[in-house]
């Protein structure tokens, strides 16, 4: 830039030239954190749903079965222990039941709701990237566009709200457009923009270290000594299920045999 033009910036134009180089800094910046926040969920969903067939629905039937055995021993027994025992084995196969096939009852049952609906075109309206006033914010509002979808897919108010709100304060709260106006939404965003990472490397160190991606990183090991830990893991289970439908047939058999 020659010399003549930078002496006729004023420290207000450096300040402002300043923010704005921060602002398309914290955007990169979201921008990555949003993209290895996806690739981590996608790869603990994908891990997930190989698990759920795999070795969810063996936990499912194993507990079934070990209900079922708990509820004729109350035939056999007639005891509040075993009323007990038996009511306890049946819930947690009902909550084994639904973690092995909660996709697809969610599959099924997800139907937005017009509430949701609704404020999902609100937010739409306000950060679709054809309404973009230049190439920076078509990028940004891409990245809010595609936030903004994945909440309405998990149905998510929150989410939606919590952009629509963030719309509100930068765009709509803040009039003019002025160096001074121009500075105050700058700002804002900056500040809505460090605090969405923050929350994005929270919610990534909460998945870390959920149940789910701890044994995503004892497959992997395992894989690294050509091991399958989930194929071993399905194989153990039916062992299990083997042994729990032989020790039912055993109670049906104790419990015909006292006319029960």
């Amino acid at each position: 830039m020659p010399a003549e033009i930078i002496l006729q910036q004023t420290p207000d134009d450096i300040d402002l030239l300043d923010k704005r180089e921060r602002l398309a800094a914290v955007r990169t910046l979201l921008a990555e954190r949003e993209a290895e926040l996806a690739q981590l969920r996608a790869q603990l969903k994908t891990f997930e749903g190989r698990y759920l067939r795999q070795v969810g629905i063996l936990y499912a039937e194993l507990d079934d079965i070990e209900a079922r055995i708990a509820e004729r021993e109350v035939d056999l027994y007639d005891s509040e222990s075993a009323r007990h025992r038996a009511e306890e084995a049946r819930q947690r196969a009902q909550e084994t039941h639904d973690a092995a096939f909660a996709d697809a009852r969610e599959a099924e049952e997800f139907d937005p709701p017009p509430s949701l609906k609704t404020l999902f075109r609100e937010v739409a309206k306000r950060i679709h990237p054809d309404f973009a006033r230049d190439d920076a914010e078509q990028k940004h509002f891409t990245l809010l566009m595609a936030r903004a979808n994945q909440a309405y897919g998990r149905g998510d108010i929150e989410t939606l709200q919590h952009l629509l709100d963030d719309y509100r304060e930068i765009h709509a709260s803040i009039a003019g457009e002025g160096a001074a106006a121009e500075m105050l939404r700058i700002l804002r965003q900056i500040q809505h923009g460090e605090r969405d990472i923050a929350n994005l490397e929270a919610e990534r160190h909460t998945l870390l270290a959920s149940e789910i991606a701890q044994l995503h990183l004892e497959a992997e090991a395992a894989a690294r000594e050509h091991r399958d830990l989930l194929t071993e893991l399905a194989t153990n289970l039916r062992e299990q299920v083997a042994d729990a439908r032989y020790r039912l047939d055993f109670v049906n058999r104790q419990v015909s045999a006292q006319g029960r």
